[in-house]
């Protein structure tokens, strides 16, 4: 036991031994440590101040190249410049010593104009002498003033300008006609050769065959109740004469024309013949014309390839089937026209459709003119307008005789296919009387020129021969009289087609052997 305790108190002797030795040991040991960075640490820090006088010396000498450099760079810059100055300067110097000579030079030639100028003035003036010397001479040779020399020669310049313009007219006439006129005979040509339409000549009576002559009186019937009846109820004339077994209902209207010689011929086939019986039976053939107008209409727009028209303007076209212009059908002759249109429109590339449309609706105010005020154009216009029609088929109705200008190929096809259906050969006719006044108006025209001696219309009315006076008018002015003429009969006159306007100047010399 005390062995043990000695043992213990020995160890615990020697632990403490052991821990103060280990603790000086660690505290040398770390003193030492201390020591040695602080030395390292002395060490980095003289080694960066080392380093860091070794950069600075550098960048300083690196500095001092830069700045031997730039200096040298910047010498070099200022002697080239100054170079290029002195240059500059140079050639500045020679300019202005260039200059200073052209200077010199141009005052000498100023000097110089300055004197033959001088020359010049006095030479112009002893021109100027002489020239009114000769010209004194001259009027005393020729005996004739300046004025009247210029007066004379004016006169002579005159006559040969216009012998030349009356020479040029004429070739450029020839060549309008030789280059226009073969191309529109082929066009139209083309186009009546095939355009093959029925023609037929209405009038403005219309004749009932009757049975017989006792069916007169029951149509005037007691006291002509009958016939004022029926004259109410239709709006027409019925004549009744001394024509065998016939009435004739007279009427401009072919409208009512027709309906009163339908409902009378249903009353003599029927028979009964009263005021109550006649109003029945125009009401039936007011209806039954109706539809004939409808039917019309609307067959003209099939035969005419048109499509898409108000139904109006249908019942207008077949109002036309009944009305004549100078002996022409009127429905016939808007086909016509819409099919030459078309014809010819086709030929120039032009629309075909657009060309029909206007062409068969041109005399559209036809339909309506006995029933309203104003030309058949304007209510054409109207009625175009009035429907919604475009604006070129507007314009086609309202030039196509010319009350305006046409503006449009269209309008031009539409009026030309008009005077070609009018002045084809059968197509119209016109009375004595108006032809009379006709002729007598272009003859009136061409006498009322200066140097025309007579003039006479032949070919029914479609050509005119002037005979001019020879010692009042020359060669060359009858080509300028001859389209003076021309205007005029296209300004004041209306004519369907052309007139051929012929100037025939004789000279007859009569003398006797003695």
């Amino acid at each position: 036991m005390l062995w043990y305790i000695i043992m213990s108190v020995a160890a615990a002797v020697i632990a403490v031994i052991t821990f103060f030795l280990g603790s000086a040991h660690r505290r040398k040991t770390a003193e030492a440590t201390i020591g040695s960075a602080e030395d390292e640490a002395r060490r980095i820090l003289n080694d960066a101040m080392k380093t860091a006088e070794a950069k600075k010396k550098e960048a300083i000498l690196e500095a001092k190249d830069e700045i031997i450099k730039s200096r040298t760079e910047t010498e070099r810059e200022l002697r080239e410049r100054r170079s290029e100055v002195q240059r500059q300067e140079h050639r500045i110097q020679q300019k202005e010593e260039s200059i200073d000579r052209k200077v010199e030079n141009l005052e000498a030639k100023e000097e110089k104009i300055a004197e033959r100028a001088k020359v010049v003035e006095e030479r112009l003036a002893e021109a100027e002498q002489l020239k009114k010397s000769q010209f004194d001479m001259l009027e005393k040779i020729s005996g004739y003033t300046a004025e009247q020399a210029k007066n004379q020669l004016l006169t002579m310049l005159d006559g040969e300008l216009q012998h030349e313009k009356a020479v040029k007219i004429a070739e450029y006439d020839q060549q309008l006609k030789d280059e226009a006129d073969a191309k529109a005979r082929e066009l139209i040509s083309m186009a009546i050769q095939r355009c093959a339409a029925d023609h037929s000549s209405e009038a403005t009576v219309s004749v009932v065959a009757l049975p017989n002559d006792e069916m007169k009186g029951r149509i005037i019937g007691r006291e002509g109740r009958n016939i004022r009846a029926l004259e109410t109820a239709t709006g027409v004339d019925l004549i009744i004469d001394d024509t065998p077994e016939a009435i004739t209902v007279s009427s401009f209207d072919p409208v009512r024309r027709e309906i009163a010689r339908i409902a009378l011929e249903k009353l003599i086939i029927d028979g009964r013949i009263h005021p109550a019986r006649i109003e029945e039976t125009v009401d039936k053939a007011r209806a039954e014309v109706d539809r004939t107008i409808k039917q019309e209409g609307e067959n003209a727009l099939l035969e005419a390839g048109v499509h898409s028209m108000h139904p109006e303007i249908v019942k207008l076209l077949g109002r036309l089937h009944y009305r004549t212009s100078y002996g022409q059908n009127v429905l016939n002759h808007s086909l016509e026209v819409c099919h030459l249109a078309g014809l010819m429109a086709a030929e120039l590339g032009e629309d075909v459709t657009l060309a029909k449309r206007a062409g068969l609706l041109h005399d559209i105010g036809k339909a309506i003119d006995h029933e309203q005020e104003g030309s058949h154009i304007q209510l054409g216009v109207e009625v175009a307008k009035k429907y919604k029609e475009s604006e070129a088929v507007v314009h086609a109705i309202h030039a196509h005789h010319g009350d305006v200008e046409a503006k449009t190929v269209i309008a031009c096809l539409v009026q030309a296919a008009d005077a070609i259906s009018a002045a084809r050969p059968g197509a119209r006719r016109e009375n004595i009387e108006s032809y009379i006044k006709r002729l007598e108006r272009l003859e009136e025209i061409a006498n009322s020129f200066q140097g025309v001696e007579s003039s006479f219309a032949i070919q029914a009315g479609r050509e005119i021969r002037v005979m001019i006076k020879p010692d009042a008018v020359s060669d060359d002015k009858m080509i300028l009289l001859a389209r003076d003429i021309v205007k005029e009969i296209e300004n004041n006159l209306d004519y369907p087609g052309q007139i051929k306007v012929n100037l025939i100047r004789e000279n007859r010399v009569v003398d006797y052997a003695k």
